[in-house]
């Protein structure tokens, strides 16, 4: 993989001639599978406000604890310096994690992290960044923004951690970010506070990254989640299917506390998502499922149950007709034997494949899908 090396050697970043302010020292701490568009949307803005500033304004530098060649999830990889023990007070110090963070454990690395904070230096979780931090004993009250797809399985592990779904949160000490363009809103946030709303607007528009958003934008403009593609109550119905996964609403209930009745209910989901109450929630207690298998060491019993299936066999049948794939196939989110990682499945294809179906159901005059009810058991299967 040697041709896909990105050099980043401390010699490389940019030496201060006198600047205007102060220089500030960004230290990015990344672990092997790390998301590397994430990396560069951070170091991007420091770059271009050094390009706007009269003289470099940031310093920035590339750590790991895993060696000088640190393989990112797209098969690039970046040359690191190791850890050292420099102390870096007053200095951010950001750490990158994606896939396979769930398992990661290096004890140097969550002592040297415990040494950092008591020195002073402000700390980023990024991503599943957000998982050393955490068994580093650093992130036991601090809000936690991270990607919200991985979002089930920190809640399961970590319950007393709050999570929000948002951009990034900028809670003392402890900064979190939930990564991908995130990094770009976080680190212009960073460069507003440091020199000024024009300095950011100026970077902003050299990126072409307008408008700014602030922390507490929302992370997903899919169904029910920061669109008004959909009317208030369809959101309102899809943040009550999200919000009790463990334990399922029936159709009656859920139309009851929507003030709306079955009917209404269901033509509002055909309407706007081409699929009926029951298999959108079935679509969404699998896709919760799915994390638990790769971040948590419950049994597949236990995530059937945690999902809200009846049994087993229910939740195994109804995995396998949604995913093409057993329960027990998605133990490891990116197996060391396969080159990228698979995630195959995804809502709009979903119910892109209900509409084909349910076309077809109607011509033939048969059962539109064959996804199990939230409450049928086996013999519905």
């Amino acid at each position: 993989m040697t041709q896909n090396r990105i050099s980043t050697d401390r010699s490389a970043a940019p030496v201060p001639l006198g600047p205007v302010a102060p220089v500030a020292r960004m230290t990015f701490v990344i672990l092997p599978r790390f998301n590397i568009a994430t990396l560069i949307t951070m170091i991007e803005p420091l770059r271009v406000a050094n390009y706007l500033a009269p003289q470099p304004i940031y310093q920035w530098e590339i750590l790991s604890p895993d060696g000088s060649d640190i393989p990112a999830s797209n098969g690039l990889s970046i040359t690191a310096q190791p850890l050292d023990d420099r102390n870096r007070r007053a200095e951010t110090l950001f750490v990158l994690a994606s896939w396979g963070a769930e398992d990661y454990a290096n004890r140097d690395l969550q002592g040297w992290l415990r040494r950092q904070a008591r020195a002073g230096a402000r700390l980023c979780a990024v991503e599943l960044g957000c998982y050393p931090l955490i068994q580093a004993g650093l992130l036991a009250t601090a809000r936690l923004a991270t990607h919200w797809s991985w979002a089930p399985g920190i809640r399961e592990r970590f319950p007393a951690v709050p999570l929000v779904e948002q951009l990034y949160t900028l809670d003392a000490p402890i900064l979190t970010c939930a990564g991908g363009m995130a990094g770009v809103d976080l680190m212009l946030r960073l460069i507003a506070d440091r020199h000024g709303e024009g300095m950011a607007g100026e970077v902003a528009d050299q990126m072409l990254h307008q408008p700014i958003r602030p922390a507490t934008a929302p992370q997903r403009r899919t169904p029910g989640h920061g669109s008004d593609q959909f009317s208030p109550v369809l959101r309102q119905a899809i943040t009550l299917i999200e919000d009790t996964i463990a334990d399922p609403l029936t159709v009656p209930d859920l139309a009851d506390r929507l003030g709306l009745s079955q009917r209404q209910l269901e033509r509002l989901f055909h309407r706007s998502l081409g699929c009926s109450v029951v298999q959108f929630g079935t679509l969404v207690r699998l896709q919760h499922a799915r994390v638990l298998l790769i971040a948590t060491k419950l049994s597949v019993r236990e995530i059937a149950t945690a999902t809200g299936f009846n049994s087993l066999s229910h939740f195994a049948s109804a995995f396998r007709k949604c995913f093409d794939r057993r329960p027990s196939d998605y133990r490891q989110g990116w197996a060391p034997t396969e080159a990228t990682p698979s995630w195959p499945g995804t809502l709009s294809a979903y119910i892109e494949t209900l509409r084909q179906r349910t076309t077809r159901a109607v011509r033939d005059r048969t059962t539109s899908f064959d996804v199990v009810s939230s409450s049928g058991g086996p013999s519905e299967e």
